[in-house]
């Protein structure tokens, strides 16, 4: 939070007569000016000392107090400033109303929440310039909203992550694979590598860079972290992002050769060697302007991120955009970009947007919203009716008075990452892992994973992944398979119920069904080894995302998702012929089963017909129960006997 700047007033001074000074002092004016020519130059303690002389010639210099108080303020010496505020207020205080809001905000930054609602009304009272951008009344009900937090703290017990993850350098901006055996993360460290000891070493571009490293899980521990030396280079990367399955990340870049403003978000996939080259994301996600901070959704569709384009809320907001295609070089190519809106962003800031694997919880920090600090963290949450929620505070001791930024959260929604520096009484910024209270925590989420081969070859393949959710048939995720592994992972909230299809161009495609309504997939994600078939006579594979009434030849519309795959399979191969092959369980007669079978077959065939496929690509059979798959002695059995096959009869 920024509030008014005593240096933009004391500034306007500069060049002035003596008279126009609260005091007479040439001397005193002199070290007054001299003050203000350091603190412009960034020289704080030289700024200081010439105030302090300043004050000396002239005990009532009121705007030598002033300035003081400015300085303490922004090295957040929060103690010093409310001393130096007081001396100045009892010299004056309507000489500059605005320090009455000031010494609010410093009361607010030392714990002493009753106080502020006395200087902020102090202010409102005073207070003759009604177009001022300060606003006491959000501070009123900041200092409310800390006061009763600390009253009813969360219980959260933060630990370090310790010396494999951390180091004396600062740590920030963790991102995590959907699995949780894999975590990136930004590192600041000095430019020069001889460098180990940081001490009084300023935080600037000249002495430091952000790089990315990189940890993996072993037996639940985090391995020493590396650097991405693939990724890494001179100058600043940083504030990354994984997609659920680790394979693709979106990242910040400033100053790069081929960037469209200050900072850009760039993108880098996996491949074999480690990560690709870097490119540059572009219009409509990048602009003349600053661009930071991506979170990509799990289903593989969505980017937030963070911009002071105009047209926002406030300095910097939280936007979106959605994959519209895909580039030759096979990065993505995202379309409109829109603001989360009022719900979301304020008329201050928002930085660090997560976008939870369930697709709809979003955690973020702000200082627009009542919380504890600089920056707190907030969630909220989307439903397609009411949009985003209003931002819930993730709760004091997790909040501090410093910053709070970057939190991650595991698929599970049990384990919370995040960088603070007002944790251990550390200054550096540190990675910490905690567990989320139940009232914080978003949906559970599932993974499945797992690798596409060639049923011949045993040759890894890439391959295209479409996961929706039944009965509606809406597209879950679209993602893709690692080109040089052939591996996937895809995330699916509990709750429901998903269809599962992977296809590739030249091969039959891949059908499955899961139900994630109980606890144990949550508990146990499963691994899952897919085999496509090549398109050739004799091949064949089992819709599992067919479904009929009880007793009945009436297609389910839940089908109606599975059997368009099918159509679009067709319409790929129009030379392609193919038998629909209807089978049922043991149970009733055989005449009975295998009408049943043919009736359910051919309803499959009437709708593919009717989707445009000529019908001479097309033949349907009831086999009844005569080629069962399992035995038919228990129901699991029974349950895969029940299905619907397609056949290639020609190629």
């Amino acid at each position: 939070m920024k509030y008014f700047l005593i240096i933009l007033f004391a500034c306007c001074n500069f060049g002035l007569v003596a008279q126009n000074y609260s005091v007479k002092s040439k001397k005193a004016i002199a070290s007054f000016e001299a003050a203000q020519t350091s603190y412009a130059n960034q020289q704080a303690a030289d700024a200081l000392k010439h105030l302090d002389g300043a004050i000396n010639k002239e005990k009532a210099f009121i705007e030598a107090y002033l300035l003081k108080a400015d300085i303490y303020f922004n090295l957040k010496q929060y103690q010093n400033e409310v001393q130096v505020l007081e001396k100045a207020l009892a010299i004056d205080s309507t000489f500059f109303v605005p320090a009455l809001f000031n010494m609010g905000v410093a009361k607010y930054n030392t714990g002493e929440y009753d106080e502020v609602r006395v200087w902020m009304e102090a202010f409102i009272r005073h207070n003759k310039n009604k177009r001022t951008k300060l606003n006491p009344e959000f501070w009123i009900e900041k200092a409310q909203f800390a006061k009763e937090a600390i009253v009813n703290p969360i219980f959260i017990e933060p630990y370090n992550l310790g010396e494999n993850i951390n180091s004396q350098f600062d740590e920030y901006w963790p991102s995590l694979s959907a699995d949780g055996e894999t975590m990136i993360f930004t590192v600041l460290v000095p430019k020069d590598p001889l460098i180990t000891d940081t001490d009084g070493l300023a935080k600037n571009a000249i002495n430091f860079r952000e790089d990315f490293y990189v940890s993996y899980k072993k037996d639940g521990e985090w391995l020493q972290r590396e650097p991405l030396v693939s990724l890494n280079t001179n100058s600043n990367e940083g504030a990354q992002a994984l997609s659920a399955d680790g394979n693709w990340m979106f990242f910040t870049a400033c100053g790069r050769r081929g960037g469209k403003g200050s900072c850009d978000i760039w993108f880098s996939r996996r491949v074999a060697e480690g990560w690709s080259q870097p490119v540059n994301l572009g219009a409509p996600v990048n602009t003349p302007f600053w661009e930071s901070q991506p979170s990509f959704s799990s289903d593989g569709r969505t980017l937030y991120f963070v911009s002071n384009r105009p047209g926002g809320k406030g300095g910097k907001d939280i936007w979106k955009s959605t994959i519209i295609g895909y580039k030759k070089d096979g990065s993505p190519f995202f379309g409109k970009v829109e603001n989360l809106g009022d719900n979301i962003n304020s008329v201050e800031d928002e930085n660090s947007p997560f976008i939870h694997l369930d697709n709809q919880t979003l955690y973020f920090s702000s200082d627009g919203w009542p919380g504890m600090g600089a920056m707190d963290l907030f969630y909220s949450r989307y439903d397609s009716v009411n949009g985003w929620s209003r931002p819930v505070n993730l709760g004091y001791p997790l909040n501090t008075e410093n910053e709070e930024i970057g939190l991650v959260i595991n698929a599970k929604g049990d384990l919370g990452y995040f960088s603070s520096n007002g944790l251990d009484n550390r200054e550096d910024k540190d990675l910490y892992q905690f567990t989320i209270p139940q009232q914080i925590r978003p949906v559970p989420v599932t993974y499945i994973k797992g690798r596409v081969y060639d049923s011949e070859t045993n040759e890894t393949l890439s391959a295209d992944i479409k996961i929706n959710k039944l009965p509606g048939g809406e597209l879950s995720v679209n993602a893709f398979t690692a080109p040089h592994s052939g591996e996937f992972l895809f995330c699916l909230p509990a709750g429901d119920t998903y269809a599962l299809n992977i296809q590739k161009e030249g091969y039959l495609f891949y059908s499955d069904n899961f139900d994630v309504s109980g606890n144990g997939t949550i508990e146990k994600p499963q691994v899952l080894d897919v085999y496509l078939s090549q398109i050739k006579e004799g091949a064949s594979f089992v819709l599992r995302n067919v479904f009929f009434e009880t007793d009945s030849y009436q297609l389910k519309t839940e089908s109606h998702t599975e059997l368009d795959y099918v159509v679009r399979l067709l319409q790929l191969n129009p030379t392609l012929k193919v038998e629909i092959g209807g089978h049922t369980d043991n149970t009733g007669s055989r005449d009975y089963n295998l009408s049943l079978s043919e009736q359910r077959a051919k309803a499959v065939y009437l709708y593919i017909e009717q989707k445009g496929i000529d019908a001479q690509q097309l033949h349907f059979r009831g086999y009844g129960f005569d080629r069962p798959i399992e035995s038919n002695d228990t129901e699991e059995g029974k349950a895969k006997n029940r299905r619907t096959e397609l056949k290639v009869i020609e190629k």
